[in-house]
């Protein structure tokens, strides 16, 4: 199993967590769902840690005010998360949440781009992110689904410097990025306009491997979720959307080698 014990690149997506009104629940969702062992306070308002093995995966915390949807939110590595705050608002995004210390662990902000979609970013200090990665039961990809497809492309160019690698056809429009100084993809844009199936407002989507994806989609329905997306086999691999039982969307990934794409969408295990 990939274990990382340092901090990630910038512009990696190094985290993820979701905010739901039931955090303890979440956690008993996700945990009979991908063997997570979920630690925390133990009260609904408590933000818990999701490990397995004994390492880092995800985070489950209580929405930041009653009435927003729950949502899983995709965390990007930076080395200042002061500067990078300038940097999103010099390219059009706004600030959802100021940059704060997160005690001794890291400094964060919360933000949308340009076309309204949040985001976090983590500036590392005591807490790297995610240890577990790319492994059954760990967060293995990130995407932008949204539908502005340039726009977005523009906007994290700017503030992170990513480089992209597009593929287009009659079905789809998506495009791989890649943080600076690396050379494998970290995460993608999906131009949902394609389709007409664009959301109103744009959203980053976190995708979990799963070995099996169909024993997936039944264990996820079993305990209370829905599917939006079937299970189909994509260039990445085979994958599904689900709802979990409080509304967060997240995705069941099996990326099959044969299935995979030039360039494999594959977090590094190293800068």
């Amino acid at each position: 199993m990939p274990v990382r014990k340092e901090a990630w690149p910038p512009g990696t997506p190094c985290w993820v967590d979701c905010q739901v009104d039931d955090p303890a629940k979440a956690g008993e969702f996700y945990a009979a769902l991908f063997d997570w062992d979920v630690q925390g306070s133990g009260d609904d308002a408590g933000y818990l840690m999701a490990l397995r093995d004994g390492q880092a995966v995800a985070g489950i915390g209580p929405k930041p005010e009653a009435g927003v949807p729950s949502v899983w939110t995709t965390y990007f590595a930076v080395a200042d998360a002061n500067k990078a705050a300038e940097q999103v608002s010099a390219a059009g995004g706004r600030l959802l949440v100021p940059a704060f210390d997160v005690m001794e662990f890291g400094r964060m902000f919360v933000a949308a781009d340009a076309s309204g979609a949040p985001f976090a970013v983590w500036e590392a200090r005591a807490h790297d992110g995610a240890a577990v990665f790319n492994e059954h039961g760990a967060y293995v990809w990130n995407d932008l689904h949204t539908g502005d497809f340039e726009a977005a492309k523009r906007f994290y160019g700017d503030v992170f410097g990513f480089t992209f690698t597009e593929f287009d056809d009659e079905a789809m429009r998506y495009a791989t990025f890649t943080a600076p100084g690396g050379t494998d993809s970290v995460g993608g844009i999906n131009d949902d306009s394609v389709n007409g199936v664009a959301a109103e407002v744009p959203y980053w989507l976190t995708w979990f491997q799963f070995e099996d994806i169909d024993a997936g989609i039944a264990r996820a329905v079993e305990l209370g979720a829905t599917v939006l997306m079937s299970a189909t086999d994509g260039p990445f691999g085979r994958m599904a959307i689900m709802a979990a039982p409080q509304g967060e969307l997240f995705g069941l990934l099996d990326p099959t080698p044969a299935a995979a794409p030039p360039g494999d969408p594959a977090r590094p295990e190293s800068p």
